[in-house]
């Protein structure tokens, strides 16, 4: 259990408990009955999935998320834009707290499909390359990626658990 207090002007205005044991606090890339589980749902996402919220259509959404793959292994860079408090407190509540990511995080350029991350072209060809940036990204180390744009550095544990929430946030963005 984990207690997280929000003090303001030394007057604790909330106080939150969260069960980290939960099962779904521990889902990851690492686990492939997940990873089947994303790429099920990634099988529902059509090119006319309406979003709940943001701009990206689902198929720059795709392109979105291999470009994050793409950059974090290395093929691509992906400029930084972390703080202290993004590379402590937002990370540990990011990827260890059972709450789900807000809508309009900041995305760094090079994966933002209106500026300058890869620009969608055949929607079945760009979700399978999807599928396999992710396949590749799951048998990665910690060792082996660039530093998260937002969190810096991460454990194995981290890096897996961000790619399965990364991939969660932009298939639910879509209803699937």
């Amino acid at each position: 259990m984990i207690r997280l207090i929000l003090v303001q002007n030394r007057q604790t205005l909330r106080v939150r408990e969260f069960d980290v044991s939960r099962p779904d606090m521990k889902r990851s890339l690492t686990n492939t009955n997940e990873r089947a589980e994303l790429v099920a749902r990634l099988q529902r996402l059509a090119p006319d999935s309406r979003r709940q919220w943001g701009r990206m259509t689902s198929h720059q959404a795709i392109c979105h998320l291999s470009d994050s793959f793409r950059g974090l292994m290395g093929t691509t860079p992906v400029s930084s834009f972390s703080t202290v408090m993004s590379r402590t407190l937002m990370k540990r509540v990011a990827l260890r707290l059972p709450v789900k990511w807000p809508p309009g995080i900041r995305t760094p350029p090079e994966v933002d499909q209106e500026i300058g991350g890869t620009r969608p072209e055949e929607f079945e060809r760009d979700r399978r390359e999807l599928e396999t940036l992710m396949e590749r990204f799951a048998q990665r180390r910690s060792r082996d990626l660039q530093p998260h744009p937002l969190f810096g550095r991460l454990s194995d544990a981290e890096w897996q658990r961000w790619g399965y929430l990364h991939m969660d946030q932009h298939l639910r963005q879509f209803g699937v």
